[in-house]
């Protein structure tokens, strides 16, 4: 009983951390798509140019994302998760609070958007080391049969996330006129960050580490012995597993693709001139519709993960997604709240049905000693190629050829890459995560 209070512990505090830790992340998103082109650059530039030039920013914090990943992976592959995991949130609470706090390019010219990508490069260092710490957090502690729907209370912290987020704009939106929205309003979802600081403090008093890493530990001398340094963990890694972590990246195309379009890129299209002009109000609250529909997606792909196995609920979700990136955007062009809701919303299940296993799938992939470094890079690379840049993608392919199809083919073959990556990849359930090479020990 003591057992499985602890484990429920973790996974309680995994999706917290996540959840905070997301929304900082996401309002950023919703941010960049509703007010950092008019507030952060000049008045003067062309609407579609000043959005490109916001998601830019927007993009800065995935590129950041695997230097995070490779910094903390080093230190949680070194010191521990739980730790390196506090340091992650307390620099994601102080990065997104100063954001909230930052001049106008009205106010100090082109120094306002040079502080606006440096602190968004903070919040990628943050949520790339974050991610690896919660994930592995529950992963880690949970019993192997488990493994899977433990590991997805890490990933529900993205839709949590989002409906904080979207939740957090839409009191402030509602709650004052459009001027004061955009000249402070836009501000204190930002500021509300500063929470993530009492909860590092409660993840560090109240959390032990993880099993596999404390069984590590005494097993391993500490990294204080006298005598020659051991390889890096990122560089070992890289040795042992270069295919896992170039297989993982690409696995994760479909889902940072279509999500990042689903949860930011569609505010803009809805909202803007190419658009059905829709209010504001109401493609946020269709963002969080997909997310409500996402959350409970999560925890029944995990279940459905640790009865079946990984593989096989995650190309399902990219097969049945790569059609539906050509009926969301039709249903959005209805401006009915219903038909939006039900297009973000069965785009963010399939989305979850590959989200969902894939804690479990990737900490099953690496052996403890670079579980943390390794899991880091895949997902975070996977990041870079794929959420990225799809908000700009598909901004550039709208204003091209004036039409969403282009978006959906883009979705599409994220998909297909998608497909052939886990296709390549060997199924992880049931591994013994204490094996020299867990992925490989679970096929022999």
């Amino acid at each position: 009983m003591t057992e499985t209070r602890s484990i429920r512990r973790v996974a309680a505090t995994s999706l917290a951390s996540a959840s905070i830790e997301w929304y900082d992340f996401y309002i950023y998103g919703t941010a960049a798509a509703l007010v950092f082109p008019t507030v952060f650059f000049p008045a003067d530039m062309p609407p579609v140019l000043a959005l490109i030039a916001s998601f830019s920013t927007f993009a800065v914090g995935f590129f950041a994302r695997p230097v995070g990943g490779i910094l903390f992976g080093h230190y949680g592959d070194r010191v521990g998760r739980k730790k390196v995991l506090v340091v992650a949130l307390l620099i994601m609470g102080a990065g997104t609070t100063l954001i909230g706090l930052l001049p106008t390019y009205a106010m100090v010219g082109p120094l306002a958007p040079i502080l606006l990508i440096l602190l968004r490069f903070v919040q990628g260092l943050a949520i790339g080391g974050q991610w690896g710490g919660a994930m592995l957090l529950a992963t880690e502690s949970a019993p192997a049969h488990k493994r899977g729907l433990y590991g997805s209370f890490a990933q529900a912290g993205a839709p949590v996330g989002v409906i904080l987020a979207n939740l957090a704009f839409l009191i402030v939106n509602d709650s004052m006129s459009q001027d004061a929205f955009m000249t402070w309003g836009w501000r204190i979802p930002f500021i509300l960050s500063i929470a993530l600081i009492g909860l590092s403090i409660f993840v560090q008093l109240r959390l032990e580490e993880t099993p596999a890493f404390a069984k590590l530990a005494q097993t391993t001398p500490p990294v204080s012995t006298v005598g020659p340094p051991t390889r890096s963990p990122v560089l070992e890694a890289l040795r042992l597993y270069p295919k896992e972590i170039a297989l993982a990246a690409g696995a994760f195309m479909a889902v940072q693709v279509t999500y990042y379009i689903l949860i930011t890129w569609v505010i803009a299209y809805g909202t803007g001139p190419l658009g059905p002009h829709l209010p504001r109000g109401t493609m946020l609250a269709g963002v969080m519709i997909g997310a409500l529909a996402m959350a409970p997606a999560l925890l029944i792909s995990g279940i459905i993960s640790d009865r079946f196995g990984r593989r096989g609920i995650y190309m399902a979700g990219a097969a049945l997604l790569a059609p539906w990136g050509f009926v969301v955007f039709p249903l959005i062009d209805t401006g009915s709240l219903l038909w939006i809701g039900v297009a973000i919303g069965v785009g963010q299940v399939f989305v979850a049905m590959m989200y969902g296993p894939q804690a479990a799938f990737l900490a099953e992939m690496f052996s403890t000693h670079v579980r943390y470094s390794g899991a880091s890079l895949g997902y975070q690379f996977g990041a870079i190629f794929g959420g990225a840049l799809a908000p700009i993608i598909a901004t550039q392919l709208l204003a091209t050829y004036g039409t969403t199809t282009g978006v959906s083919w883009y979705i599409a073959a994220a998909c297909v890459i998608t497909l052939v990556s886990v296709s390549m990849l060997r199924e992880t359930r049931g591994t013994d995560l204490h094996a020299a090479h867990p992925s490989r020990a679970a096929n022999e």
